[in-house]
């Protein structure tokens, strides 16, 4: 990787749960560039000097510029944007998984905001936000109209400082507000714990700066614990992503040495990579290697692997790898897939550009963009299944989102189907009584599909799913 800092960074409270981004932080400028469209630049020129001098009123003109390269890259996919000064400090404070908010992920549905899930301990989850609460207004402005990083931006802050949101929670047909004091969010990636006797449990939530080290330090306690580990869960579900280089190391702890964890391919030359199960992939500094002082068992420990659609980028390319080298079976959805990478590039000291220049690409040479990893059992949220999978968005349900690169795209009617069929199911739930809807807290003996991983590691019996559709390029199905 050379002198490059590539790592992956996730925008918390604002980006659609599995939106992350590679980032290639770099001071040059580009080599070459191909020729200019003179006359569509004109076009551009005479465009802005009218609007300069015609305009019913003045207009600022680093505004005007701001907004055309803004809309200019918009136009591209969903994840490639143009970074003002205060967006581009946000963005960089991400990367780091230490930010000033309320501690939310969020997406956008009907036009408003919906929070995807609060971040364990954050301000909104100790003000009882939960997924799929609908955010309607931030202090006294209405969220319909907004986009998401509007919204983001108005919710961010300084700590300490107070922000309201206005709450309607479909399931209980009510509208509330909530005051949230904003406070720096440092979120813990990595819970685990020993599930029952042979048996152990390690989510990650994300993969940021920490998440290495504090997986490192909860195998270790699984073991201490459980010397004799018969079985292990990788839990992954809802988890949006994060720095590539923890992606790789996490592989990298269940993998044989050097095998190929995931690539990238793109026009540019530095676009093409292959990331190994080797140190230089993934440690942080010279010399030091996080995974040397794990258990040599965690090479061959039995091992499930739980996504579901909330799980995207960089958890996506943990699941594929050790699905691709065998070292593990997938259990769950199929994943959100987002398969893209994006390199941000300094415009100045203070702007800057986010352009998706490759995609990944499991050791096996699939293609996760708009595909997502298929799981090799399918499993429900509950065993009266999955009636409400169908409504979530994944990345082939975002305009403009990018191909996978491997086949056209086909939009399956049955999927469609579902979510009609959902919509009712879901109409037909908001009547019962709230506490008949709770879902169950993951890591708990009432979590379903961990249940299942366990059943799987123990030989037992399995309920695999009554109710998922799968995503899947049919023409290509055909071809293969």
């Amino acid at each position: 990787m050379g002198q490059k800092l590539k790592i992956t960074g996730w925008v918390a409270a604002g980006a659609v749960a599995g939106v992350l981004t590679t980032v290639s932080l770099q001071t040059v400028a580009r080599g070459s560039l191909a020729p200019l469209p003179l006359e569509e630049l004109q076009q551009l020129a005479a465009v802005f000097g009218m609007v300069k001098s015609d305009y019913v009123e003045p207009v600022d003109e680093k505004k005007l510029i701001s907004d055309a390269i803004s809309g200019m890259v918009a136009g591209l996919d969903p994840h490639s944007q143009y970074f003002d000064k205060k967006s581009f400090k946000e963005f960089r404070e991400g990367t780091t998984g230490r930010f000033v908010g309320v501690g939310i992920e969020i997406s956008q549905e009907d036009n408003l905001i919906k929070v995807v899930s609060p971040i364990e301990g954050s301000p909104a989850f100790r003000a009882g936000l939960k997924p799929n609460d609908l955010i309607t207004k931030i202090d006294d402005t209405a969220v319909r109209g907004l986009t998401l990083n509007e919204a983001v931006k108005r919710m961010r802050g300084e700590a300490n400082t107070k922000v309201l949101l206005t709450i309607f929670r479909k399931d209980e047909n009510r509208t509330f507000p909530v005051t949230i004091t904003r406070e720096e969010i440092r979120t813990q990636s990595v819970r685990g714990k020993v599930m029952e006797p042979g048996y152990g449990w390690i989510r990650l939530s994300q993969f940021q700066e920490r998440t290495v080290d504090d997986f490192v330090k909860k195998v270790d306690e699984i073991y201490k614990q459980e010397p004799n580990l018969k079985g292990l869960v990788l839990d992954l579900r809802n988890d949006p992503g994060g720095l590539l280089d923890a992606a790789v190391a996490i592989s990298a702890a269940f993998l044989p040495e050097n095998v190929t964890v995931v690539s990238t391919d793109g026009q540019l030359a530095e676009s093409k990579s292959v990331y190994k199960a080797a140190p230089e992939f993934y440690q942080r500094r010279a010399g030091s290697d996080p995974l040397r002082n794990l258990p040599a068992a965690l090479k061959t420990v039995p091992l499930v692997v739980l996504v579901n659609e909330g799980s995207a980028s960089a958890s996506e390319i943990v699941a594929g790898a050790l699905q691709d080298h065998k070292r593990a079976i997938v259990m769950g959805s199929q994943t959100f897939g987002k398969g893209s990478v994006q390199t941000v590039r300094p415009l100045g000291p203070d702007t800057g550009l986010k352009i998706t220049t490759a995609r990944y690409y499991t050791p096996s040479g699939t293609s996760i963009q708009a595909k997502g990893i298929v799981p090799n059992v399918l499993i429900d949220e509950s065993a009266e299944g999955s009636p409400f999978a169908a409504l979530r968005m994944r990345e082939a349900d975002l305009e403009k989102h990018l191909a996978s690169g491997q086949g056209p795209e086909n939009k399956d009617p049955e999927r469609e189907k579902a979510r009609d069929e959902a919509r009712k199911r879901l109409e037909e739930e908001a009547k019962k009584p709230p506490q008949d809807r709770k879902v169950p807290e993951f890591g708990t003996d009432k979590d379903f599909p961990l249940m299942q991983a366990f059943n799987r590691l123990k030989g037992q019996p399995v309920l695999v799913s009554k109710t998922q559709v799968i995503v899947e390029n049919k023409e290509e199905k055909k071809e293969n």
